[in-house]
């Protein structure tokens, strides 16, 4: 709603809230600087702050959710989607934080992004599939990494797969077989 700056009256206007309480919570957006002050007007005997959104979309950490999340034993299972989101979240923190370093200090990042699509005919395809990839992974690896290197740089690989969404952006159902 704070994409365009608008008051604590029109947001309570258009939830059906009191102004006092959605002020209160747009303070406290602000103190965290999820949203900023564009202006102030004087309204009567009252000060308007106009406010907006700072950023164009947000994302909530899984870690966020509390005793909402996933249990901590599947967050470690790694066929679980529960850690497919911990392992995400974990990168996204991660990257984050070392684009506003490497910004910061006008560098570019290195990064490696590969995304394919697999359409597996049968469930034992996907899992002598899984066991390949893990295997080559595991000997690209070996091949590659050096402890020792005096002026190497520990980087971190994922991978995860999960199942496409339908075009109509619909989420499968969890009970439907393999194509």
């Amino acid at each position: 709603m704070l994409a365009e700056p608008q008051s604590a009256a029109s947001v309570a206007r258009t939830l059906d809230m009191s102004r006092q309480k959605v002020g209160y919570h747009l303070k406290e957006l602000e103190k965290e600087h999820l949203v900023e002050l564009v202006e102030e007007k004087r309204v009567g005997n009252c000060v308007e702050r106009i406010v907006r959104a700072t950023g164009r979309a947000y994302l909530v950490s899984a870690e966020a959710l509390g005793s909402l999340a996933e249990g901590a034993a599947e967050a470690t299972d790694r066929f679980s989607a529960a850690y497919v989101i911990a392992v995400a979240a974990r990168a996204l923190r991660e990257v984050t934080r070392l684009r506003q370093a490497a910004d910061d200090a006008n560098k570019r990042l290195a990064t490696l992004t590969l995304e394919t699509e697999i359409r597996f005919a049968t469930v034992a395809d996907r899992a002598a599939f899984t066991e390949e990839f893990a295997r080559e992974v595991a000997r690209l690896t070996a091949k590659y990494h050096d402890e020792s290197a005096p002026r190497g740089r520990m980087h971190r690989l994922v991978s995860f797969a999960y199942p496409k969404p339908a075009d109509n952006d619909q989420p499968p159902s969890p009970a439907s077989p393999l194509p």
